[in-house]
């Protein structure tokens, strides 16, 4: 039987359609052209600021949408069924909720009426060229002058890199501590001394722009620090338990879309006399995948209804993005190879979607982090 889904109230879905509706409308159109010029225009940001698509938990009275988690979990799940690729939820719930939750008022009404616009584009800086998945070994720093933060640095794989306008930078405001000396600091990106890279040409997810930036004294404001001094690690580690579900949710959507995709591939390709669907052997990987897809959206859904409960611990989140992306890949695999040398060509949804969702067991944590951070509570 088919997973009988409770974890939404009603609202979320009626604004399941809504988010539907737009991704078809402005989304699905363009997508061709964002995967030729490797970035989304920004026309579609103001839009989905208009819609209410963009800072759908924060508050009302910053320009947001009011909602609760459940509702960024309808555009993330929308996005993977239609298989539109945007950036909005690193946007609004990767980093937004920083600002929500450790902003000043004054900072929170500077910034967040324009993040929820789409006319402020958020992106975060924490990979650099040496330290991967390792926070604590961040080298770009942030010293004090003044009323000023004086930045200099460089950071790598930065997703929303090359359309950003503010970006929260991962400094070492104290380079003796270690994790106990890292700082968040917004960074507006028309500062003197900012500079993007080059943007990075990856094997996948090509609309979704990635840069390298680089910060030779840029000066800001003292008063563009998020949160406390040095306590920059512990707020990371408390946000980014919602960014590795969202990854799961990603993956648990993909795998139920990419499963039908393939079971109707396989029933109309001919083969010696009959279809590829007649081969036992098609028929176990598409059982196997069926009964993963199944476990893997009822682990998802359990995890998403205790993150609603903010009961999501830290754990838990890693167990869902590292099983759910190891699993998505797995199954993902076999029915590349179920599509024979189509499956190779690009012009094919599942040969995108390989070259898309391999960066899922790297982002967000590598799983290999994250299998360390499951280890630790054995």
């Amino acid at each position: 039987m088919e997973v009988v889904r409770n974890v939404y109230r009603e609202d979320h879905e009626q604004f399941r359609t809504t988010v539907r509706r737009f991704l078809e409308r402005e989304c699905l159109p363009r997508q061709e052209s964002w995967l030729a010029d490797g970035i989304v225009d920004r026309e579609t940001w103001l839009k989905a600021g208009r819609e209410g698509l963009l800072g759908t938990s924060l508050p009302e009275e910053y320009g947001g949408g009011g909602g609760d988690f459940g509702h960024a979990a309808i555009i993330a799940e929308e996005m993977a069924d239609v298989g539109v690729s945007v950036s909005f939820g690193l946007h609004s719930d990767i980093v937004a909720p920083y600002i929500a939750r450790l902003g000043t008022e004054e900072q929170k009404q500077r910034w967040l009426p324009g993040v929820c616009a789409g006319e402020t584009i958020l992106a975060v800086a924490i990979t650099e060229p040496g330290g991967g998945s390792d926070v604590k070994a961040c080298r770009t720093t942030a010293v004090r002058d003044g009323d000023e933060w004086v930045i200099n640095g460089s950071k790598t794989f930065i997703s929303n890199g090359f359309i950003s306008d503010m970006v929260m930078v991962i400094c070492k405001t104290d380079p003796a501590a270690g994790a106990k000396g890292v700082s968040l600091i917004m960074v507006e990106t028309n500062r003197a001394g900012f500079r993007r890279g080059r943007k990075l040409h990856k094997v996948g997810q090509p609309a979704a722009d990635t840069a390298e930036l680089f910060f030779d004294n840029v000066r800001v404001p003292a008063s563009n620090l998020l949160g406390e001094v040095n306590q920059g690690f512990g707020y990371l580690m408390q946000e980014l338990a919602q960014e590795r579900l969202i990854i799961a949710l990603y993956a648990a959507v993909a795998l139920e879309r990419l499963l039908g995709i393939t079971v109707d591939y396989v029933k109309e390709r001919k083969a010696f006399g009959g279809t590829i669907w007649d081969f036992q052997n098609t028929r176990f990987k598409l059982a196997d995948a069926k009964a993963h897809a199944v476990a893997i959206r009822t682990m998802v859904d359990y995890y998403l209804g205790e993150h609603l409960r903010r009961k999501l611990t830290v754990n838990e989140a890693a167990i869902a993005k590292m099983h759910a992306t190891e699993t998505l890949w797995k199954c993902l695999d076999d029915m590349v190879q179920l599509h024979g040398g189509y499956g190779y060509m690009l012009e094919y949804p599942i040969a995108r979607a390989f070259t898309d969702y391999r960066v899922s067991r790297v982002v967000g944590g590598a799983n290999e982090v994250m299998r360390d951070l499951i280890a630790r509570k054995l």
